[in-house]
């Protein structure tokens, strides 16, 4: 990435005057030494012409007593606009009161010079002057340049962060008996019931914007845990017996950690995990307290676990399994119905009642593949009949 300024040029100096004497003088004098590229005006819509176009003077020389467009004019055109508004300017006029010279500086002039002019007085302060805005510039380009940066370095890190995500999850998954897929349905499907409750009465303390796209970030660690249970009790196509209920009751409790270790590696606090740890730990809660690990109740369940847990249970009953096919969808939502105040939050339950449109689309636009579900089955036998 290159700054934009080119330091390497000639300034660029625009005198602007309507006298065809004074014109040819400032050009004459400003030519000596071949220093600078003199450009000029001879009335105040051309200097304004000259100024918009590409490149733009690093220095006007402004004559204030004009026909048209006075001198003061062009100057509050020239200020007014962001374009030409950090070109400095050097009033060049026989206006020689200490009004008319105040006048002028508070007009954002950047110096005044009275007629009869001293030739190496003006020399002196055109250098200093163009001196003073290529500092100006290098500073600005250089801020651009970091602002730059920092704002691609910030899209590097959030892409690497979202891929490594997904990578876990991902992980998780190939030793499950669901799919990919399901990363992805309940990671919509959380968007989708956190958009619809941002503004009710008790969530929208909670969902604002940034804390929507955490959510939508951290859905996909909410099973991190089951890499951690065994093969025999993670892939059984039967019911668990209690024993191994208990075992993989604890994915919960594995996930949390595994995120809080990650991030006491990280030596900070990341609020996507934050919210990653309260999801993987409570999205197996209920809302009348017979869920696990804790047995939490009501609004004692994270907000972020209870739209998981609305989520991740509709997305069983529909998908696809290697043991078992997918549940018709209205059969599915009168289970989640009858699951309302017990099993789910009742609102959270009502916001996916209410935008069951929208489920359907996400549950139809990452469904479960064949080819997926072939390769669970031939990894679920590999794995059976080595034990």
């Amino acid at each position: 990435m290159e700054l934009a300024h080119d330091f390497n040029r000639k300034p660029i100096v625009l005198i602007v005057d309507d006298s065809p004497d004074n014109l040819l003088l400032m050009a004459n004098l400003l030519k000596e030494g071949d220093k600078y590229v003199i450009k000029v005006a001879n009335n105040g819509e051309k200097a304004l012409r000259i100024a918009q176009a590409d490149p733009p003077p690093d220095l006007i020389l402004l004559d204030i007593m004009m026909p048209g467009l006075s001198g003061h004019e062009v100057a509050q055109v020239l200020k007014a606009e962001p374009r030409t508004r950090d070109i400095p300017l050097i009033f060049l006029t026989a206006m020689a009161s200490t009004a008319d010279e105040t006048r002028g500086l508070e007009m954002g002039a950047a110096d005044y010079i009275t007629k009869p002019i001293s030739p190496p007085v003006v020399l002196a302060r055109v250098e200093t002057q163009l001196k003073v805005k290529a500092a100006a510039d290098f500073l600005k380009d250089k801020s651009d340049y970091l602002e730059q940066e920092v704002a691609r370095r910030t899209l590097e890190v959030l892409a690497i962060q979202d891929v490594t995500i997904h990578a876990m999850a991902s992980l998780a998954e190939t030793r499950d008996n669901e799919t990919g897929n399901h990363i992805r349905r309940t990671q919509y499907y959380m968007k989708v019931l956190a958009e619809h409750l941002r503004d009710h009465p008790r969530f929208r303390h909670f969902l604002d914007d940034e804390t929507i796209k955490l959510l939508f970030k951290s859905a996909p660690l909410h099973d991190i845990g089951k890499i951690g249970i065994p093969d025999r009790i993670l892939l059984k196509p039967g019911r668990f017996t209690p024993e191994e209920f208990e075992i993989m009751k604890t994915h919960t409790t594995l996930g949390r950690d595994a995120i809080a270790h990650a991030e006491q590696q990280l030596g900070m606090d990341v609020d996507f995990l934050r919210l990653a740890k309260e999801i993987a730990y409570g999205h197996q809660e209920k809302w009348d307290g017979s869920g696990y690990p804790e047995g939490k109740a009501g609004d004692d369940i994270p907000i972020s676990a209870r739209l998981m847990a609305v989520a991740d249970v509709y997305d069983a009953l529909i998908s696809r399994r290697v043991y078992k096919d997918g549940m018709p969808h209205e059969d599915a939502t009168r289970i989640m119905v009858d699951g309302r105040g017990t099993h789910f939050d009742p609102d959270v339950c009502d916001a996916f009642l209410a935008c069951i449109d929208q489920f359907q689309a996400i549950a139809a636009r990452f469904a479960d593949s064949d080819h997926d579900m072939a390769q669970k089955a031939v990894a679920l036998q590999f794995i059976s009949g080595s034990e």
